[in-house]
């Protein structure tokens, strides 16, 4: 690990951004806030795997390879997500959640 930095301290850090998600997810009623809490939780994945990777197999890519695909796989969904997004704004002038199922058209 690096110097004065042990696995307990990164695993805190990935927990609280994870709540922070969670949280967000949860009050939040803006779809690019809900986008946004999403990486957020995404994020503290991908540090669990480096951190379990760099743990317990030192010598080995499989974590820092799951990590990439996990940062891929959220590239996507992040396009997939905007492009939704504008279009329920062009449809209804709004992007808050709980107009969503008051759509016209």
């Amino acid at each position: 690990m690096i110097e004065g930095i042990t696995v307990y301290d990164v695993l805190a850090v990935s927990t609280i951004i994870f709540f922070i998600g969670i949280f967000g997810f949860v009050t939040r009623k803006n779809l690019i806030s809900l986008l946004i809490s999403t990486e957020l939780m995404l994020n503290a994945v991908a540090l669990n795997f480096v951190i379990f990777n760099k743990f317990l197999y030192p010598g080995q890519i499989q974590g820092y390879v799951f990590s990439l695909f996990l940062i891929a796989v959220a590239a996507a969904e992040v396009a997939l997500a905007i492009a939704i997004i504008i279009s329920l704004y062009r449809m209804d002038n709004s992007v808050d959640a709980d107009d969503m199922d008051t759509l016209k058209g």
